[in-house]
């Protein structure tokens, strides 16, 4: 049995149903999890009180921070533009190299430090100049209540809202969830199924649907990161394999990044991710079509620049998370050929920079 989940962790949740057992599933996830009075879900958070499924940790967070926008990773969401950032605790995959494992893994709450009400977040990003609010550092479904609620207050201020996700989410919450979001950064960790299994516990073709379902039934900006593991994801063939299905399934416009890996959590004698492997797996996604692929997670303002795919020209050009050069139109078209460059723009003021600010809002 788990731990008691107490009075003040109970705020109603949705997506779950009762089985003829006696048990209740949560019909959030793939995982489907079943569960015992007092259990929780494999992502912590998500349990059962009495006859109900409940969320622990609506309204409570890790902490915030204003960071600039490329930090999610999206470069062609309002480039330059500062974003309030914030996550809560669990996840609901169980990835071996997490980068947030402090955060994502977490079986004790004490590091939910803040606690804010939607309307709390909405007024510190108005208060704070931010173009918008991501949910991030855990994976914001399984968070979803309270995610869509800030969203809502957010979008009441003019606010955008951002989701960086691994997109592991079945269709009922998949559809209510991407409603609320203006943009999304979806982690495709790898192209096989047998990653997914052994390295984070989890399947290949939700995150896939997840895409798809993106791409054709919404107008969600999103972009996609994957974390280059040597040995593990990194191939040539993956890569290849990977960008082709992108190209063909979700278009040669959505950007792509290429993240460094560094050993953290369980994968600490695996070494990280060399330059090298990130520039090959750059150009073979270019020349299987993508238009935009980046590098993260190293130096490389090649790989952080976005060109246009047209005439070649440097549009923004990008040094980490300093943008250097800006030559896009208000309405997003090289200042040199007119080519229209796919994403969300405008009227170029300046930027945030490279700063990471930590913000106290609501109550502790």
């Amino acid at each position: 049995m788990d731990e008691l989940i107490s009075a003040a962790e109970q705020y109603p949740a949705k997506y779950w149903h009762q089985l003829d057992d006696g048990r209740i599933q949560c019909d959030l996830c793939p995982r489907d999890c079943k569960l015992h009075e007092g259990q929780r879900g494999a992502c912590y958070v998500r349990g059962r009180v009495g006859d109900k499924m409940v969320l622990t940790t609506y309204g409570r967070s890790s902490g915030f921070c204003v960071d600039p926008i490329e930090k999610k990773p999206l470069n062609h969401f309002y480039p330059g533009s500062s974003i309030l950032s914030f996550g809560t605790a669990g996840c609901n995959l169980a990835c071996k190299f997490c980068q947030n494992w402090d955060i994502s893994k977490a079986r004790s709450f004490d590091k939910l430090v803040d606690q804010a009400s939607p309307e709390d977040i909405a007024h510190c990003a108005v208060e704070q100049g931010c173009k918008s609010v991501a949910f991030t550092y855990n994976d914001p479904v399984i968070f979803a209540e309270y995610a869509m609620d800030v969203s809502d207050a957010c979008h009441a201020k003019g606010i955008k809202t951002v989701a960086v996700t691994a997109g592991y989410i079945h269709a009922q919450p998949r559809h209510d969830f991407f409603a609320k979001m203006d943009a999304v950064n979806v982690d495709l960790k790898a192209f096989t199924d047998e990653f997914y299994v052994k390295q984070t516990g989890a399947h290949l073709q939700p995150v896939l649907d997840t895409l798809t379902y993106l791409k054709h039934e919404t107008n969600v900006w999103f972009e996609l990161t994957t974390l280059l593991i040597p040995g593990l994801n990194d191939s040539h063939a993956e890569i290849s394999a990977m960008s082709a299905w992108i190209a063909k399934e979700l278009g040669n416009d959505v950007p792509l990044h290429f993240s460094a890996f560094h050993p953290d959590y369980k994968m600490n004698d695996l070494p990280g991710t060399p330059l090298g492997t990130l520039k090959r797996s750059r150009k073979v996604a270019m020349d299987a079509g993508l238009k935009y692929v980046y590098t993260g997670n190293v130096h490389n303002p090649d790989g952080d620049t976005t060109f246009c795919p047209s005439c070649k020209s440097t549009l923004i050009e990008r040094d980490w998370y300093q943008i250097k050069q800006y030559r896009l139109t208000p309405d997003g078209r090289c200042a040199d050929c007119n080519t229209k460059i796919t994403g969300c723009f405008e009227e170029y003021t300046g930027q945030f920079g490279r700063r990471h600010i930590p913000i106290r809002i609501g109550t502790r």
